[in-house]
């Protein structure tokens, strides 16, 4: 898995022998500084990108191989004992609405680089179907993190922030809430010139601009309804630029879009799922100690923590989610859920490049 906070590649080896996933190893590789332009170029019109993308879909590819190969590494499993690799790509473009989502990646390469069969291309089939094709990680973690008694919300906060809502007495639920790392990492990546805010520690230094926050909070996607997805396309430096006066403070421009991340969550959770029994964080968000805790005082009678407490790691759900997916479609079973997505119904996910 590789996701919009292009910060590197996460592969876990999973085994769904017993039903449920059990992770095997894990391993995490870091882009390069070209991989992240390259990555980021792509994400806006530009000169001669069909060549341009063509070229980071091989360079992805060969470190695609390079995570299998590590995490093969730590354990005594072959290449051949491995069923597929589930690889979802480097998202640049997410159009639903007008019937695309690009992730660029070469599963052909990465097959014959890895000679493991290859499961790409998840987002197409519900797009085509009339769904979203965002996001897929609901149907997954409904399958390890449902209880039948409690009403349980998992929220991802990677780039994006999106929930799954497990509650008993309804049907799944999952929609993105909006940004969720993907400011405060260009906010700080072009005033300090780092990748992100280690702890959220320098959003804690700022202090949130009620102002600012309010113009924020008038983007028109955060008042839609589910189901709904968001990408790079509506949420980046020119978005945030378009709100800045220049005077403000950076460390309270950063404390704001923490706010931001935490706010509009929160009454997404509110707004549509309820208050549900308790609340389960992953992604690289659970790390920000200044936005899991506002994202606390904005909840507070939810108990909230990571997934680690039910047996996932927070930082590997994803990865092992798309894992889970591959594994739906060689099975030949339906990956996405319909009530999440829009989708007109159950669809086998995937695109399958033999070994």
């Amino acid at each position: 898995m590789s996701g919009t906070s292009l910060d590197g590649v996460d592969a876990v080896l999973v085994d769904f022998s017993s039903g449920q996933p059990q992770t095997l190893a894990t391993a995490w590789l870091p882009y390069s500084v070209a991989l992240r332009d390259q990555a980021l170029l792509l994400q806006s019109a530009g000169n001669n990108e069909l060549h341009a993308a063509a070229l980071l879909a091989n360079d992805l590819a060969r470190l695609y191989a390079q995570a299998v190969e590590c995490v093969l590494a730590k354990t005594n499993i072959t290449a051949g004992q491995v069923i597929a690799i589930g690889c979802h790509g480097q998202t640049v473009r997410h159009q639903p609405n007008v019937g695309y989502s690009l992730q660029i990646n070469n599963p052909a390469l990465l097959a014959e680089l890895t000679k493991i069969t290859v499961v790409a291309d998840f987002r197409s089939r519900d797009i085509a179907a009339g769904g979203q094709g965002a996001p897929l990680v609901p149907a997954f973690h409904a399958e390890v993190f449902s209880s039948p008694t409690l009403h349980r919300l998992i929220l991802n906060i990677g780039g994006f922030a999106n929930l799954t809502d497990l509650n008993p007495a309804s049907p799944i639920r999952g929609f993105d809430c909006g940004p969720g790392n993907i400011l405060m990492d260009a906010w700080i990546n072009t005033i300090q010139g780092v990748q992100y805010d280690k702890g959220g520690h320098w959003a804690s230094e700022g202090v949130i601009s009620m102002a600012l926050l309010e113009k924020l909070m008038s983007d028109q996607f955060f008042h839609a309804p589910p189901p709904k997805s968001c990408g790079r396309d509506d949420f980046n430096m020119s978005w945030l630029s378009q709100f800045l006066s220049g005077n403000e403070r950076p460390e309270d421009v950063q404390a704001t879009l923490a706010e931001l991340t935490a706010l509009t969550s929160a009454q997404a959770i509110r707004r549509w799922c309820g208050l549900p029994d308790e609340i389960f964080v992953c992604g690289g968000g659970v790390h920000n100690t200044m936005l899991m805790s506002r994202l606390q005082h904005h909840l507070p009678s939810c108990r909230i923590t990571s997934t680690d407490f039910l047996g996932q790691p927070a930082d590997w759900v994803e990865a092992v989610a798309f894992a889970w997916l591959a594994w739906r479609t060689t099975t030949g079973c339906s990956g996405n859920l319909p009530t999440v997505t829009g989708a007109r119904g159950s669809r086998i996910l995937g695109a399958i490049y033999p070994a």
